[in-house]
């Protein structure tokens, strides 16, 4: 198999944000306070700074990050792989502007203020973001540490 030539860091962040502005899902990973690991798809809303995610509040993912707001978040395919580590703060709807659940129910198709069941959305600072396609593009796959794009 013949690998495409490495991607510049400008490309992958362009590539990047076309993750987080055009998917409607990622993977969500948290941990309990064992270590014990938790996976679930969620949809998600980016707003050029935060992510932010809505689950169930009584859901593993939303006790997990109310425990300790680490999480991680998965994009793309095994051959097209976006890492995003943050940290995760509940807020309310009224919390982050007027129109806010509205914006979240629009990107991602459903409104979890509608629901009877009580959900809980999370705001998601990204601290690290790695991105890669093939083995050739491991060395530089760094594109954001602490908070700050490379």
């Amino acid at each position: 198999m013949t690998l495409a030539p490495p991607r510049s860091r400008e490309e992958r962040r362009r590539d990047v944000l076309v993750h987080f502005e055009k998917d409607v899902d990622t993977w969500v990973s948290t941990a309990d306070s064992d270590g014990g690991p938790y996976l679930v798809p969620l949809s998600f809303l980016w707003d050029g700074t935060f992510f932010y995610i809505s689950t169930v509040r009584t859901s593993p993912t939303s006790r997990n990050l109310l425990a300790g707001g680490r999480v991680r978040l998965a994009f793309g395919a095994t051959r097209d792989v976006v890492l995003v580590e943050g940290v995760a703060s509940p807020v309310q709807p009224d919390d982050v502007g007027p129109e806010f659940g509205d914006t979240f129910a629009e990107k991602t198709g459903f409104d979890p203020r509608e629901l009877k069941t009580p959900y809980q959305y999370f705001r998601i600072r990204p601290r690290h973001v790695q991105a890669w396609r093939e083995v050739n593009e491991l060395s530089g796959r760094d594109l954001m540490q602490e908070g700050n794009w490379l």
